[in-house]
């Protein structure tokens, strides 16, 4: 097993890269927030088939977490995630030293469209926050592809908004959702559950599904897209409740490009189901398609 390089500084950073690519070398990248679990493994793989050589970062980003949020308590867990990326065959570990903005930092981005309302509505600086940062270390490491799990489905189409609208020479590519033996979506907040809370998050998937198919006609042999929309929700949402959950941001049917919310049927357009459920505090979200 090759050790992978561990780059904490810019300039060594840029110069492996500068040296990678005049000898030919693909670059494939994955981001992360650090506390590392099968779903950021699964996208070094993508990468790995995607690229000649892959970089992943570790960064806590302070720029997406709203005041009162877990950014001082979130996980970090820093020679756990090495040793799982040496595993992965990971070439490089980017490690920031230090922030990565400086204290007259004043540039920001907003993308407007699909990065409005659903997490927005609960978030409103959070999409912000991740742009920047997303921006800045596509800056960085330059690579021909990125990416990036399809769980946060929002996130995923925001960014390929921005890489669009800001020309950055980069294919984003979406990784599908790592999930547990029994269908929960792999978190890295996953680890503040106890055994309860994961009983009860572990229902999420199943109802998700549920719904989804009830709203694509699979369930009682209806034309495809031709369920009452507003009732197959609701009943969702009941679902969820009973299993223990305590509150609900939001469960809605979207369109998978645009994001825009589906409220009438029958609907023929690739639709995707978005949720974000509350155990205890803890948010967690989740996806999949419907239609």
């Amino acid at each position: 097993m090759s050790q992978p390089l561990i780059i904490r500084s810019l300039r060594e950073l840029r110069a492996q890269i500068w040296e990678w690519r005049g000898s030919g070398e693909t670059i494939g990248y994955v981001p992360t927030m650090g506390a590392l679990h099968e779903g950021h493994l699964s996208l070094i793989k993508i990468s790995r088939q995607k690229a000649s050589k892959t970089v992943a970062s570790i960064y806590v980003n302070p720029a997406q977490f709203a005041p009162g949020e877990d950014f001082d308590s979130y996980p970090r867990e820093e020679q756990s995630d090495i040793d799982k990326l040496t595993r992965a065959g990971c070439d490089l570990i980017y490690i920031p030293s230090s922030s990565l903005y400086a204290n007259d930092h004043s540039t920001y981005i907003k993308v407007n469209g699909v990065g409005d309302g659903l997490e927005t509505d609960h978030r409103p600086s959070f999409f912000e926050g991740v742009v920047l940062i997303v921006m800045k270390l596509l800056n960085r490491v330059a690579p021909d592809v990125a990416i990036f799990g399809e769980k946060d489905y929002q996130q995923l189409t925001i960014i390929r908004k921005m890489v669009r609208d800001m020309d950055i020479p980069v294919k984003i590519i979406g990784g599908p959702i790592a999930r547990d033996a029994h269908g929960l979506a792999l978190s890295s907040r996953n680890a503040y559950l106890d055994e309860d809370g994961l009983c009860t998050a572990r229902q999420l998937n199943k109802i998700l599904h549920r719904c989804a198919r009830e709203l694509a006609g699979e369930l009682a042999g209806e034309l495809a897209g031709s369920a009452d929309i507003d009732e197959s929700l609701t009943r969702a949402k009941a679902d969820i409740i009973a299993a223990g959950f305590d509150s609900i941001d939001y469960l809605e049917l979207v369109d998978s490009r645009s994001l825009a919310i589906i409220t009438q049927t029958p609907f023929t357009k690739p639709a995707r189901l978005l949720v974000v459920a509350r155990y205890k505090g803890i948010r967690l979200l989740d996806n999949c398609a419907a239609g």
